[in-house]
């Protein structure tokens, strides 16, 4: 069975400010060396999917980057490519106007591979998912659409968009956030959060974008699907039957985080980071590609404890505690860093404090800094989180310090 993949990845993620300020959500860094972006792709390629269209759109230039270096050499062997496929205008001078009209600007791309199933994912979330299994359950129930749904506790639901299946999994309803969410049917507990991930099959794909088209609606989640659940058979397919090989039996099996805003995306770097974590992304079996960075090994003298700090990092003489240090990262003696995550290219001078901190890219923190100690002190510098975490916002590259830089 043929499978194309329209990823989508043109997300603004205006409550990941100031993260995204320069660069779209599936572009932000993720743990000691991803983008959030490599997790779907690394999901399709470990799924034997090797046909893969990712759809961008705002400030997408770091995104465009970060692929041809990670996932160039997907394009290596016929029918196998990830195709980054900015806005095209075919049907006008619009940008993307939604998530359907994204893929309908490239209905062209659809007809050309013929395919027998198209599976439209999203670009913003951390998981992992074989997405063969989804495809297993769309044919063996018949189904014409099959929306990825994840179990989530009832006192959790309002925030998601629900799901409302029957107990043969077929949907009978979208609830956006809703105040009352219905349970799934099999566990009163909990209710199926929509994971914004759906498998179509070909032909009712492309009649349903040309007709999305000609009403002016431009979203799955809130035109399309509402629509196909009167008339064709739309099915739920639980997350949690989902099963990963290599997956530890300390890890929760079926993790997947919308990190949509700071708290959110702070709080999973947590879940990837200890001797066992929620998340490992260790696993051999299921391999989470990116980019294929040559720098040096880092060279460490201090006091670590439970923290990751990447190739090309140079720490002397500080402490530093729970926390992640990307690559290229400068500590310089006396520096205290507890509860922060520390993206690329960063110099943190002596004597500095870091705590519950968020530092992006090419940024410069003085001597004796004092960061995430006096909140007043640092809303009026700094971004500051409804969960209280600082975030400095992207600097200036930094001329003699980015050694390493590809």
């Amino acid at each position: 069975m043929k499978v194309l993949a329209m990823v989508l990845a043109g997300g603004q993620g205006s409550r990941l400010h100031p993260l995204t300020a320069e660069r779209s959500k599936p572009a932000v860094p993720f743990g000691g060396r991803y983008r959030i972006a490599d997790f779907v792709l690394s999901n399709m390629v470990n799924s034997e999917i090797r046909g893969i269209y990712m759809m961008v759109q705002y400030k997408s230039q770091s995104l465009i980057e970060h692929v041809a270096k990670a996932w160039g050499n997907s394009n290596a062997y016929t029918g196998q490519f990830v195709t980054v496929v900015p806005p095209q205008m075919r049907e006008g001078p619009e940008w993307f106007q939604g998530t359907s009209d994204a893929v309908f600007q490239n209905i062209n791309l659809i007809e050309r591979h013929s395919p027998d199933l198209v599976a439209v994912f999203g670009a913003d979330h951390i998981y992992r998912m074989d997405v063969r299994q989804m495809i297993d359950f769309h044919r063996r129930n018949s189904a014409h659409v099959s929306v990825a749904a994840i179990p989530v506790p009832l006192a959790e639901a309002s925030s998601f968009g629900i799901i409302d299946a029957d107990k043969r999994q077929r949907i009978r309803g979208f609830l956006e956030k809703p105040a009352n969410p219905p349970a799934m049917l099999s566990d009163p507990t909990r209710a199926y959060g929509s994971m914004g991930n759906y498998l179509f099959n070909t032909e009712v794909l492309l009649k349903a974008l040309r007709e999305a088209n000609e009403l002016g609606e431009h979203d799955f989640g809130h035109h399309i699907l509402p629509r196909l659940i009167k008339t064709h058979q739309v099915l739920a397919y639980n997350f949690a039957d989902n099963h990963v090989p290599g997956v530890a039996d300390y890890e929760e099996q079926s993790y997947w985080r919308d990190v949509g805003n700071i708290d959110a995306y702070y709080d999973a770097h947590y879940d990837v980071l200890s001797a066992k974590p929620r998340f490992n992304l260790f696993n051999p079996k299921w391999f989470i590609n990116s980019s294929a960075y040559q720098g040096p090994s880092p060279m460490i003298t201090g006091e670590i404890s439970n923290s990751t700090i990447a190739a090309g990092s140079r720490v002397s003489g500080a402490r530093i505690k729970n926390s992640m240090l990307r690559r290229e990262v400068i500590v310089e003696e006396d520096v205290e860093i507890e509860d922060s995550l520390i993206m690329d290219y960063t110099v943190i001078r002596r004597g500095s404090r870091l705590k519950r901190v968020i530092v992006d890219r090419y940024n410069v923190i003085e001597e004796n800094s004092r960061i995430g100690f006096d909140a007043a002190a640092d809303r009026a510098r700094y971004t500051v989180s409804d969960g209280g975490i600082v975030v400095l916002a992207k600097g200036e590259d930094i001329a003699g310090v980015t050694r390493y830089q590809i």
